[in-house]
């Protein structure tokens, strides 16, 4: 009888521990889906920046044609163009501050070239050159596909975060070093307040 009886704990035991293994494998399984949609994800954000970037030399050679007293202007969009396609971080492994500091170089270029693109409204000529008008339709839409695909991003990281965070993902995500919560994109400092239009 009691041979039996270690026999039966045995099976329950190996029961369990299947039962453990398919779990635990399973929300592995999971949460190596959401990573990789992450990572997903934020190559595309990468790539809507990077055809951004490339724009800036056509941009360059056409306002130089006709704003030759605004080289300072230009000078900042093309040095501000350098520090963001310099800032490289690793998705897998990105902290609050990688993603604080590519958004903060991604930031000042928007500026230069928002900056830029008042400037060249003094410039009659330049705003009725196709090649001009080729820049604005085209960054016109790459803007609107770093919103969509930050947006896109950021929904990829709350499900990921969520699923790591969250019990019983939590204890699966503590054996796994690379489980670890992702930062989203933030909106900038003062984007809070309406701009006066007055």
């Amino acid at each position: 009888m009691r041979g039996k009886g270690c026999l039966l704990a045995g099976v329950g035991l190996l029961v369990l521990a299947a039962i453990v293994f398919f779990w635990g494998s399973g929300r592995y399984n999971d949460m190596v889906k959401a990573n990789n949609d992450v990572l997903e994800k934020w190559a595309n954000v990468e790539t809507v920046y990077q055809k951004r970037a490339n724009l800036i030399p056509n941009l360059e050679r056409t306002v130089k044609s006709y704003a030759k007293y605004e080289q300072e202007t230009l000078t900042q969009v093309i040095e501000a163009r350098a520090k963001a396609t310099s800032v490289n971080i690793d998705p897998t492994n990105m902290t609050e501050a990688d993603m604080a500091k590519f958004q903060q170089a991604q930031s000042q270029l928007s500026g230069a070239l928002g900056k830029l693109l008042v400037v060249v409204e003094k410039y009659p000529d330049l705003k009725a050159d196709q090649q001009y008008i080729n820049f604005q339709r085209e960054y016109t839409a790459i803007e609107n596909s770093i919103r969509s695909e930050t947006v896109y991003y950021n929904g990829s990281v709350k499900g990921f975060n969520n699923l790591v965070e969250t019990f019983p993902g939590n204890i699966v995500a503590a054996f796994f070093p690379k489980f670890k919560s992702k930062p989203t994109f933030k909106s900038e400092a003062g984007a809070e307040k309406a701009p006066s239009v007055f």
